[in-house]
């Protein structure tokens, strides 16, 4: 989609080149203009396609604007995609209390005591949504855990 200066394009007041959903769009064209990159991303899911008729790639504002949001939409959804990390919920209230305590104590959370598990559970829900972590770490000390059988999380017990 590239928006010109009117005056380099004297087809503007022509109707748009667009055929929505087979019927040729009747609204009057603007400088914007219907490229091949557009109609290979978008012309399919919004059924839009070039009149091959018309000898000019110019579009109504109604489609630039439409054009516009869905490569919004498009942006927004792949920005979530960035993460590389699967959204997971994540059911903290399977988790037995002395567990939800002990994140607690290990993440050095700011809530008030006295909570119950409900509560306990959202808190930290609330903070394990937060947390980034690199997998080419973490999954290495992991594995060495398992095989180790121990737990960062366990506390040397006192020599007697």
């Amino acid at each position: 989609m590239n928006n010109g200066s009117p005056a380099s394009h004297p087809e503007v007041d022509s109707c748009c080149c667009l055929l929505d959903e087979g019927e040729r769009c009747q609204r009057s064209a603007t400088t914007a203009t219907w490229s091949k990159r557009a109609t290979k991303t978008l012309g399919m899911k919004l059924q839009l396609s070039p009149d091959p008729t018309v000898g000019h790639k110019y579009i109504c504002e109604h489609h630039n604007s439409v054009v516009y949001q869905m490569r919004a939409k498009r942006r927004r959804k792949d920005s979530d995609d960035d993460s590389d990390q699967p959204s997971m919920d994540v059911d903290f209230s399977l988790l037995h209390m002395n567990t939800l305590r002990r994140y607690k104590r290990n993440f050095k959370l700011q809530i008030k005591p006295g909570l119950n598990k409900a509560q306990l559970a959202e808190a930290v829900m609330l903070h394990f949504k937060t947390v980034r972590v690199s997998e080419k770490k973490i999954v290495p000390l992991f594995i060495s855990m398992v095989k180790s059988h121990k737990s960062k999380l366990d506390h040397p017990k006192p020599s007697d």
